[in-house]
């Protein structure tokens, strides 16, 4: 059985939950999320919780049943408080701003980056180096600041680039005589 997929989804205050025809839609003081049930698993609420449920214990099932137990969590935590990654740059030079919904990052090359970040998705900027990157859909958070990050990954040998703060880079040794 699965463990993650029985466990029952609390629902705070100010958070509601419909299902109609295969399709979830969580509503909260932030906004609305919304996403399509596969077929084999169906959501039902009882009281203050939503609860998971599978049609049988085939292997593709059991595997929905715990995914789908965690999207309806996170989209439940999303629209009452919100998601947040936080990212750092190191490296002489390297800065970020945002202008409207483009961050333009100087990351060391020959011409500035820019990335418009997609719909529901704020990214702030403190002090030209310490990124935030919000919003209610986790995935799409986790998104944003993965490819943020791509643009220029931590180097292995001096740590400069982007990094998720608290990230450790291992520095590899320099060149030896």
């Amino acid at each position: 059985m699965s463990r993650v997929g029985n466990k029952p989804v609390p629902l705070p205050a100010g958070v509601t939950v419909t299902v109609k025809d295969g399709v979830v839609i969580v509503k909260g003081g932030k906004g609305e999320l919304s996403r399509v049930l596969p077929v084999g698993v169906s959501v039902e609420l009882s009281g203050q919780e939503v609860i998971v449920r599978r049609a049988d214990d085939s292997a593709g099932n059991r595997a929905k049943h715990g995914l789908v137990r965690a999207l309806v969590s996170n989209m439940v935590v999303g629209v009452s408080s919100g998601f947040e990654k936080k990212l750092e740059i190191q490296g002489i030079g390297y800065k970020a701003d945002v202008k409207g919904s483009v961050l333009n990052l100087n990351l060391g090359f020959s011409h500035p980056v820019a990335f418009a970040f997609p719909a529901g998705v704020t990214v702030r900027v403190d002090g030209g180096t310490k990124l935030s990157v919000m919003g209610i859909d986790r995935e799409s958070v986790g998104q944003a600041a993965a490819e943020i990050r791509a643009f220029r990954a931590p180097d292995s040998y001096k740590g400069k680039g982007v990094r998720y703060v608290g990230e450790r880079v291992r520095l590899k040794a320099g060149k030896s005589q």
